[in-house]
């Protein structure tokens, strides 16, 4: 299996827009590999201005953010490439698109990294915060699985949750919890417990 790496992708469109979305960066060899399925708007941007960055964000808000409609987030220049990257981050990463795999579903974007910048010091991710990533994924395959299996799973990260969220973990969460609940037309809540544990990290 290949190492995909979740990060925050940022392109351009023709007209200068910033679309920011997180993405499984596929590392193969010494390329990075974009897979977007088409209709995209990151394949509309890579044809337009074929360079984007990667960015490792902060604050997991960004990524419960960007897969609930929440993508106004503060972005700064690029180094190398005429681009933006997420300005809360750990690091990020530029790329030139070296090769194309054009495909009718799910064409392949080799990116050659041009340029890597570390801007905060790493010192690792809570339980919540992997929850919320995990969690994040599910909500853009919720037209592809059962309810049960929807249910289940979001039941399991809301342990991580319940015990190691602050009130950024928290929140993200709560905003998946609602795009989940409006996509199977529940009023239930899969965590009940407003009050963030009293060990959990802020």
């Amino acid at each position: 299996m290949p190492l995909i790496l979740e990060t925050i992708v940022t392109t351009l469109s023709p007209a200068g827009d910033l679309h920011l979305v997180p993405f499984g960066l596929i590392r193969e060899g010494e390329a990075y590999v974009l897979a977007p399925f088409r209709p995209s708007p990151t394949i509309v941007n890579l044809e337009a201005n074929p360079v984007f960055a990667a960015s490792s964000p902060r604050d997991v808000r960004v990524i419960a953010g960007a897969v609930s409609g929440r993508r106004d987030w503060p972005v700064a220049d690029c180094a190398r490439i005429p681009g933006k990257r997420l300005a809360d981050s750990f690091g990020h990463a530029e790329f030139e698109v070296a090769r194309i795999e054009d495909d009718g579903t799910r064409p392949r974007y080799h990116g050659r990294m041009v340029h890597a910048e570390s801007h905060h010091p790493f010192i690792g991710y809570n339980r919540a915060q992997a929850a919320v990533l995990e969690a994040a994924i599910l909500s853009t395959r919720l037209h592809m699985l059962e309810p049960d299996k929807i249910l289940t799973e979001m039941a399991y990260h809301a342990i991580a949750i319940s015990k190691t969220a602050g009130p950024h973990e928290r929140e993200a969460w709560d905003w998946i919890e609602d795009k989940v609940a409006a996509a199977l037309g529940r009023s239930e809540r899969v965590l009940a417990n407003p009050t963030p544990h009293p060990d959990a990290a802020r």
